[in-house]
């Protein structure tokens, strides 16, 4: 069992079963909710999370027609991304999990409008959009 949780600690999950997807999205719109360089993601089974606490402290904004940012009310944290083309799966904030989980090889994405002021230095594979399914 994984287990995470916001700035605050209002807004509490946990998770069973592995990380599925590993990345670090460059895109603007990341940039810019996570105030940092890119904003790195752990893609896990929709079907095995569950909110411990704070549900009700939750706010949804539809960044754009494809995605939905789940944020804590309260203290702001990024919790999560839901993708709607992938129901499956929540995209967890890695910066929200606790502790060391194990994590499969990750991958830049959208390298394409990636901060110019930031450069790659590491061996991971690039894409400049989405990495294809």
């Amino acid at each position: 069992m994984t287990r995470g949780h916001c700035e605050c600690g209002r807004v509490r999950f946990e998770f069973e079963g592995e990380i599925q997807d590993f990345s670090h999205c460059h895109c603007s719109q990341c940039r810019r909710l996570h105030g940092a360089a890119f904003a790195t993601f752990a893609g896990v089974s929709r079907e095995n999370f569950r909110y411990l606490s704070g549900e009700t402290e939750l706010k949804v904004y539809a960044s754009s027609d494809h995605n939905d940012r789940v944020f804590c009310g309260h203290c702001g944290s990024n919790i999560l991304v839901d993708a709607r083309d992938e129901p499956e799966v929540h995209y967890l904030s890695m910066s929200t999990i606790a502790g060391e989980p194990a994590l499969p090889r990750g991958y830049h994405a959208y390298v394409g409008s990636k901060a110019s002021w930031y450069d790659i230095n590491d061996e991971l594979e690039q894409f400049d959009t989405d990495p294809p399914e």
